[in-house]
């Protein structure tokens, strides 16, 4: 259920209201703007629909959501939020995250090697994966703690943040630690426990769509992380399994733009995994953009012919160089910037 208040409703008006839910056992989920505030009410629904809320001072409309998840709806929160990751990137509400690294991390001197190279071209984010989940047992896992570490050097060096996976609830605390965004993978989309995890931690979270993940089902995901607090939370479209298999998935540009219209929340691409070929890496990063994504993610390895893992979709360095170049006439053609100040 959404309340939505009056223009300019006073803030003890705002609190009776708060304070009436929360006796009746319900959450109560402020926005608020310069002139409006909603709040989101999350709780048992006979109970908080009892409520009469409608004739309360500073109460505009009370509205039903039918839709299994509110608080990343645009009805509760109808313009763009932004996430800041730092002190100089953001992603949202105009500002475009370019997130690029290799797949996994090698060693100190790839990581160092790979952050001077996409800094020095746009970048504003380092990504990179120290935990790996592999689809064989016997794949390379990735370095653990080592390359978390080896990851955060070579971020500092350069002044980018850090965006790399959490694999486990387990390891969440220890990730966060040495990361500036959680990200969850395709795999551990519906992994509700961890979401519940991280949704009561204070860093951004990077939730990726699952492999046959609906709209409404990463939507419901995402809602988890919001319920438990964290409004700082970016979606990845990273391709969905479809029956075609000259690409590695099907990046769903529709889901983009659908997703632009139903929540407030960033939405960036992931044109390498989604397809598999950084022979099309470069037109679907800008395939996405053109849909509405507020950012993009890209494998880059300086060496992609022995990379430990998906070498035929990640970029060469001077390869992603050629990419930002494609992109910033983009950029100033739709009057929207680099997430980096």
């Amino acid at each position: 259920m959404l309340v939505i208040m009056r223009d300019h409703a006073s803030r003890e008006e705002v609190q009776h209201v708060v304070d009436l839910l929360e006796e009746a056992g319900a959450q109560a989920h402020l926005s608020g703007g310069e002139v409006k505030t909603i709040i989101g009410v999350i709780g048992d629904r006979e109970v908080v629909y009892s409520l009469e809320l409608e004739g309360l001072p500073g109460v505009e409309e009370v509205i039903r959501v039918l839709k299994p998840y509110k608080l990343v709806s645009r009805d509760f929160k109808p313009e763009d939020s932004v996430v800041r990751v730092g002190p100089h990137a953001s992603v949202g509400g105009g500002a475009i995250a370019v997130i690029a690294g290799p797949c996994s991390v090698e060693s100190e001197e790839q990581m160092v090697s790979v952050a001077a190279s996409v800094k020095a071209v746009g970048a504003t984010m380092l990504r990179g994966g120290a935990y790996k989940p592999r689809t064989s047992p016997y794949a390379f896992q990735g370095l653990g703690l080592e390359g978390l570490k080896m990851m955060r050097t070579a971020a500092d060096e350069h002044e980018l943040p850090v965006v790399t996976e959490v694999l486990d609830v387990r390891d969440a605390e220890t990730v966060a630690e040495w990361a500036d965004v959680l990200q969850v993978g395709a795999r551990n989309m519906q992994n509700f426990m961890m979401l519940d995890e991280l949704g009561r931690m204070g860093k951004p979270v990077l939730l990726k769509r699952g492999l046959s993940a609906t709209i409404e089902e990463v939507l419901s995901a995402a809602e988890y992380v919001l319920k438990g607090g964290n409004r700082d939370l970016i979606l990845c479209e990273r391709g969905i399994r479809t029956f075609e298999t000259y690409t590695r998935n099907t990046l769903d540009l529709a889901g983009v733009a659908a997703l632009r219209q139903l929540t407030h929340v960033p939405v960036i691409v992931d044109p390498s995994h989604a397809t598999g070929r950084r022979d099309l890496v470069d037109v679907m990063c800008r395939a996405g953009i053109v849909a509405g994504a507020d950012g993009i993610m890209v494998e880059v390895h300086p060496d992609p012919e022995h990379a430990k893992c998906d070498g035929p979709q990640s970029l060469t360095p001077e390869a992603f160089g050629e990419l930002m170049e494609s992109v910033r006439p983009l950029l100033e053609l739709m009057d929207v910037r680099l997430g980096w100040d």
